[in-house]
C-alpha cells in the first residue's frame, strides 16, 4: 500500500506509466494529504459507502491509494442527493496534466480547486507563484489551502466562481478545469494569452464524456480536439435542474409512431454515438425507465427548456421495430435518429477524430478530422 500501488493503479488504467516528469511529482505530493477523514467510495450499485478515516484507516488508506474517485462532498440538486466535489481518480488527473503539457514556465489557472491535490501536482511542476486555483466553495478553498501549505506550496487558492476566470492575475498560458464544462466560458478566452492551451473535461445533457484541449489563437478565438477520456462533476454555474415533471404535463398527447432504430444504439455502452448525439444535439437529455408502468422498457428524452419530450418502447418481445411518442416543438427523436444516421454514414467516427472552434464571440462550432467539416447540428 502507498505510491507504488498508486502509480501501478495508474499504469493498469492507462495501458501504459504515467508521462514524465509525473510518476515522480505524483511520488513526492501525498494523496493522502489531501483527503478529509470522511470519503466516500462507489459501492457497486449505483450509489456511494461512506469511509471513516478514525474507525476503518486500512480501507481508508487503501482507497486513497488506488485508483478511483472519491466523493468528499455532496449537495443536493434538482431534488435529489449528489456529488458536490471529489477528489478524481489519479489516473483521470494524470490524462489532464499531459494533455496541458505544461513547462517549468507555465503559468496556470486551475478551474476547480477541490481537495488541492491537483493543485499541489500543477505547484510541483511549475515555478511558484505560477499557480491560481478558484473554487466556488469557501470550505474546500480554506481546507485545500491549509493542506497545501503544510507541504509547503503556496498558490493563490481564491473563492470564485470559476466561469469568470481570475483577470487580476492574467494572462495564463494555461486555463486546466477539474470539472466539466457545456460551453466554454468567454472569460477564459480573453484571460488565455496567444498560443496557449485551454483544457477542460466535456459534457452535455446527453452524455458527460470527453475532454476538450484548445490552442488559443492570435484573433481570440481558440481551436483543439476532443481526447477520448474524462468524466467529471459539471461546473455548478451551467448546471440545470429538470426532470419529467418539468417537461411532460398531463393532458398532454404525444405523436406515435415506430422506428427500427434501438434506444440503446442511442443510450447504451456506445460512448463513441453518445458523444456525438451530445455534441450535435443541443439541450436534450435521456433517462430509462424499467418501472414497467407504461412498457418494459422506456427511454424518455427531453429537452432542456422544458418544452418537448419523447419516447421510444421495448415491447419485452422483439427488437425490429420500438414504438415512439413525441410532443412538443421539437421532434427529438427524429433529431436523434438523424444524428444517428449521420455519425454511422461517417464512419462511426471515434471521440477523438471530432474537435471545436470556439470563436471570439463565443460560437461552438464542433467539426469532425478538419474545422473545415463541421458537424450538423439541430437545437441550436
Amino acid at each position: 500500500m502507498g505510491i507504488e500501488s498508486l502509480l501501478a493503479g495508474i499504469t493498469a488504467t492507462l495501458e501504459r506509466p504515467a508521462a514524465e516528469p509525473w510518476p515522480a511529482i505524483m511520488a513526492a505530493v501525498p494523496r493522502t494529504a489531501f483527503l478529509p477523514d470522511l470519503v466516500w467510495v462507489r459501492d457497486g450499485r449505483g450509489g456511494h459507502r461512506l469511509l471513516d478515516r478514525t474507525s476503518e484507516s486500512e480501507a481508508w488508506e487503501a482507497a486513497a491509494y488506488s485508483d478511483q474517485p472519491l466523493v468528499t462532498e455532496f449537495t443536493v440538486f434538482g431534488g435529489a442527493r449528489v456529488p458536490l466535489s471529489s477528489a478524481s481518480a489519479p489516473s483521470t488527473v494524470v490524462r489532464l496534466l499531459e494533455d496541458a503539457q505544461l513547462s517549468s514556465t507555465s503559468r496556470v489557472l486551475e478551474i476547480g480547486t477541490g481537495t488541492g491535490y491537483n493543485t499541489a501536482l500543477l505547484c510541483a511542476r511549475c515555478p511558484e507563484g505560477s499557480v491560481v486555483s478558484l473554487d466556488v466553495v469557501p470550505e474546500l478553498s480554506a481546507l485545500a489551502r491549509r493542506s497545501l501549505h503544510a507541504i509547503g506550496h503556496r498558490p493563490a487558492v481564491i473563492t470564485a466562481n470559476g466561469t469568470e476566470g481570475w483577470s487580476a492575475l492574467a494572462p495564463y498560458s494555461h486555463i486546466l478545469a477539474t470539472c466539466s464544462v457545456r460551453s466554454v466560458p468567454a472569460k477564459w478566452l480573453e484571460q488565455t494569452e496567444p498560443g496557449g492551451r485551454i483544457v477542460t473535461p466535456w459534457d452535455s445533457p446527453w452524455t458527460c464524456y470527453g475532454t476538450l484541449v484548445l490552442s488559443k489563437q492570435q484573433d481570440g478565438s481558440a481551436v483543439g480536439r476532443f481526447a477520448a477520456h474524462g468524466s467529471y462533476m459539471l461546473i455548478s454555474t451551467q448546471r440545470v435542474a429538470t426532470d419529467l415533471d418539468d417537461v411532460r404535463k398531463p393532458g398532454q398527447t404525444p405523436d406515435t409512431g415506430t422506428t427500427s432504430l434501438s434506444p440503446w444504439d442511442v443510450a447504451g455502452e456506445d460512448l463513441d454515438a453518445q458523444f456525438h448525439l451530445g455534441l450535435s444535439v443541443r439541450d436534450v437529455w435521456h433517462s430509462w425507465d424499467t418501472s414497467g408502468e407504461d412498457a418494459p422498457v422506456r427511454l424518455w428524452l427531453a429537452d432542456t427548456g422544458g418544452d418537448s419530450w419523447a419516447c421510444v418502447d421495448w415491447d419485452g418481445h422483439q427488437a425490429r421495430t420500438f414504438a415512439t411518442g413525441q410532443f412538443g416543438a421539437r421532434r427529438l427523436w427524429d433529431e436523434i435518429a438523424s444524428s444517428h444516421a449521420w455519425w454511422s454514414a461517417a464512419g462511426r467516427p471515434h471521440v477523438a477524430r471530432y474537435g471545436m472552434t470556439v470563436t471570439a464571440e463565443g460560437l461552438h462550432i464542433p467539426w469532425l478530422d478538419t474545422p473545415a467539416a463541421t458537424v450538423p447540428l439541430s437545437g441550436s
